[in-house]
C-alpha cells in the first residue's frame, strides 16, 4: 500500500510555530520585517517537518513571474557604462536581496519613450520594477504619475518628499547635508563653497545644499552666494565648478561637493590650481562611492548606506506585489572622515 501521507503546507507550519500563515510566508523569503527570533522557529519547523517551498507552484498559485525588473537612468559617465558609480554597491545589495527572496532579476536602461508598465507587469516578464538614478522625478512626473494611477508596482530610490508619486526609498538628504557642513565649520572652515545643482528639479541636491545653510545659520555664518556653483555628479562638472569658483576670485578654505564625483573633479582643478589640500582648502563630497578611499588626499564624505537601501527596495516592491502596505523610508548617512579636511584652516590663504 502506497504512502498517502500528504505533504506539510505553510498552515501545517504556522500551527506548529504558533505564528500566523502570512508570518510563515515571510520568515520563509527572509523578510527583514520579521524578527530573528520568529523566522528561527518557523525555519526550526519547517526542518522538522521536511517542507520546501516549491517556487514555481508558488508562484502559479499567485500568477507571479518570480522575476523583478531594475530600470537605470543613464547617467554620463567618465566610461562606456553609462551607470553612475554610486549605484554599483547598491545594485550589488539588490540582486543578493532577490536572491534570497528566490527572485531573479532583470536589468535594463530605463526608455522613456517605452511604457514600462506594458513592457513588464502586463506581459509578465517582472511582477514589479526598481527605479534607479531617478532623483529628478519632478521632471518625470508625468511618467510616474500613470503608472501609479494604473496600480503599477514600482518603488524607486530618491528622496521622501511631500506630493512626491509613489513609494521611495531614499536619504535624509537635509541630515547629510547639515552633517556636512557642521563637520567643516567644527574645523575652523567659515568660507565653505557648494558645488551642485540647487534647482527644483534636482530634489536631492537641493535638500544637501539647504541643509548646509541651515548648518551656517545655526553657526552664525553669513553664506556667500558666489560660492555655490551648479554641478551635475560628474568628475568633469566638479572641475569645471571648481575652475568657475577659482575665476570668481572670491576667498574660501572649504568645499562640499554635492557628490563624491563632484568633489573628486573638483579636487583635480584645485590640485591644477596649486591649491593644497587640505592646507588651503578642505573638500568634503557625499555619497561614500569606494573611489573616494583612493583618491589623493582620500576624500572625507556623507555615506549613504547602499546594502541597507538595496535590500529595502526589494522588500518594500515584493509587499507591494503582495497586496500588502508599504510606506516610503527615509534612511540616515554618515559621516566618514578621511584626509581631505584639515584640523584646521591654514592662515593667508583663500
Amino acid at each position: 500500500m502506497g504512502d498517502e501521507r500528504r505533504k506539510p503546507n505553510s498552515l501545517d507550519i504556522a500551527h506548529l510555530a504558533g505564528v500566523s500563515q502570512s508570518t510563515v510566508s515571510r520568515a520563509l523569503r527572509a523578510d527583514p520585517m520579521v524578527s530573528a527570533c520568529t523566522r528561527e522557529r518557523v525555519l526550526e519547523v519547517a526542518r522538522q517537518l521536511n517542507y520546501h517551498v516549491d517556487k514555481n507552484a508558488s508562484n502559479l498559485r499567485r500568477r507571479h513571474s518570480g522575476t523583478l525588473a531594475l530600470l537605470f537612468f543613464e547617467d554620463p559617465t567618465a566610461d562606456d557604462s553609462a551607470i553612475n558609480p554610486f549605484f554599483h554597491s547598491m545594485l550589488g545589495s539588490i540582486i543578493r536581496a532577490c536572491s534570497k527572496q528566490g527572485y531573479d532579476l532583470l536589468v535594463s536602461f530605463q526608455d522613456l519613450l517605452r511604457d514600462w508598465h506594458a513592457d513588464y507587469e502586463d506581459t509578465h516578464k517582472a511582477d514589479g520594477i526598481i527605479l534607479l538614478g531617478y532623483g529628478d522625478y519632478v521632471v518625470h512626473r508625468s511618467r510616474l504619475q500613470p503608472l501609479i494611477e494604473r496600480g503599477a508596482h514600482v518603488v524607486r530610490w530618491g528622496p521622501v518628499m511631500a506630493g512626491q508619486p509613489g513609494v521611495s526609498i531614499g536619504c535624509d538628504n537635509v541630515f547629510g547635508g547639515r552633517v556636512a557642513a557642521e563637520h567643516l565649520l567644527g574645523l575652523g572652515r567659515q568660507r565653505i563653497a557648494f558645488l551642485g545643482e540647487i534647482a527644483p528639479c534636482s530634489p536631492e541636491m537641493l535638500e544637501r545644499y539647504r541643509g548646509y545653510r541651515a548648518a551656517l545659520a545655526a553657526a552664525g555664518v553669513e553664506p556667500e552666494p558666489r560660492l555655490q556653483v551648479g554641478a551635475v555628479s560628474t568628475e568633469a562638472s566638479g572641475y569645471e565648478a571648481m575652475q568657475t569658483l577659482l575665476e570668481r576670485r572670491i576667498p574660501f578654505d572649504a568645499v562640499f561637493g554635492a557628490s563624491d564625483l563632484i568633489a573628486i573633479g573638483a579636487m583635480t582643478a584645485l590640485a591644477s590650481a596649486g591649491r593644497r589640500i587640505p592646507e588651503d582648502v578642505a573638500v568634503l563630497g557625499f555619497d561614500g562611492i569606494p573611489m573616494g578611499a583612493f583618491t589623493r588626499p582620500a576624500l572625507t564624505t556623507v555615506a549613504q548606506d547602499t546594502k541597507q537601501a538595496g535590500q529595502l527596495l526589494v522588500h518594500t516592491l515584493l509587499h507591494m506585489v503582495e497586496g500588502e502596505p508599504v510606506e516610503c523610508v527615509t534612511l540616515p548617512p554618515r559621516l566618514i572622515v578621511r584626509e581631505s579636511c584639515g584640523a584646521a584652516p591654514a592662515e593667508g590663504h583663500g
